[in-house]
């Protein structure tokens, strides 16, 4: 008996998950290419809404805006 080579059974079936396979695995694909730019990225981000949040509370604001005594070197 011989084999068929290259052909499936269920030809027809199956079609709507094999998109899903395909579109789940390019999504893989783009993030092991951007894998860097996007961590880059993400570490700004974080970094950014750290020190947002850091600056946005008074008591914090005050570290970076007024020194604690001694000489000042800087007008304001």
């Amino acid at each position: 008996m011989a084999k068929r080579v290259g052909t499936s059974r269920d030809m027809g079936k199956g079609r709507k998950g094999w998109t899903l396979t395909a579109a789940v695995n390019s999504v893989f694909e783009f993030f092991r290419l951007a894998e860097f730019e996007i961590l880059f990225f993400l570490f700004f981000i974080i970094a950014f809404l750290i020190f947002k949040d850091l600056t946005s509370r008074p008591e914090y604001n005050q570290l970076l805006v007024k020194k604690p005594g001694g000489v000042d070197l800087w007008p304001y």
